[in-house]
């Protein structure tokens, strides 16, 4: 809100997104705020890496500047750091391992046994949430002027929602599959003047953070920003 504040709304904004992801209700209300601030006329710029929920931030922009060396991620959610399709995708093989041959029960058990009350119905909660906000962002936003958004939604959701799919949540993609996706995908190579700007900030930001105590930094090109650090308990 404070790098947002006083900004000219009518002439869009360009978020350069620098990010390993984060949890889904953040990512919702992020991207409400920013659309409630700017509409769809938003772009995504992914110098590095947008992964996760930083990859479903990106979707709901109008367009996503990627490099060469650029990456976009799966946005299967995680619970607890585990793939909520991949304990969905157990649990089933458990249950038809069982059904085919009792004897297998025993191997399944102490498994299965760690599985806290509702962790299957949360899980597929999870996913069901992710895959709804993202296609309503790409509908409404980077596939609303498109012939049958909807189903280029569900060609994106198909494969970067589906862990069978991409087989790891840190799964990289790069522009030429995003494109291939048919996400609205411009390369940052083809714009000298852009390139040189946009690697300028992320190398000035990259070395913030590894120079600093700072793990958060939100900034405006007026100077305008919030920082949040990290600072290690003393030892007495």
């Amino acid at each position: 809100m404070a790098a947002i504040h006083q900004l000219d709304r009518a002439k869009g904004l360009d978020l350069i997104l620098h990010t390993p992801g984060g949890e889904a209700a953040a990512t919702e209300s992020l991207v409400d705020y920013l659309r409630a601030m700017f509409g769809a006329d938003i772009r995504a710029i992914v110098p590095q890496i947008a992964m996760s929920a930083g990859t479903m931030v990106a979707c709901a922009c109008k367009q996503i500047v990627m490099g060469k060396h650029s990456s976009l991620g799966p946005i299967d959610p995680q619970l607890g750091g585990l793939a909520a399709h991949g304990i969905i995708e157990e649990f089933n093989q458990a249950r038809s391992d069982i059904q085919a041959d009792p004897a297998a029960i025993p191997l399944w058990q102490p498994i299965i046994a760690k599985y806290p009350p509702t962790l299957i119905g949360e899980c597929q909660k999870a996913i069901d949430w992710s895959n709804e906000m993202v296609k309503q962002w790409l509908v409404t936003g980077m596939f609303a002027d498109t012939e049958d958004p909807e189903q280029k939604a569900d060609k994106v959701i198909a494969e970067l929602g589906s862990h069978e799919l991409t087989k790891s949540h840190g799964r990289h993609i790069s522009i030429q599959r995003a494109n291939d996706l048919g996400l609205e995908v411009f390369a940052l190579e083809s714009d000298d003047d852009l390139q040189e700007a946009v690697l300028s900030v992320h190398h000035a930001c990259i070395t913030t953070l590894a120079e600093t105590r700072t793990i958060k930094l939100i900034e405006n090109h007026n100077g305008v920003a919030f920082s949040q650090g990290f600072y290690p308990p003393q030892m007495s």
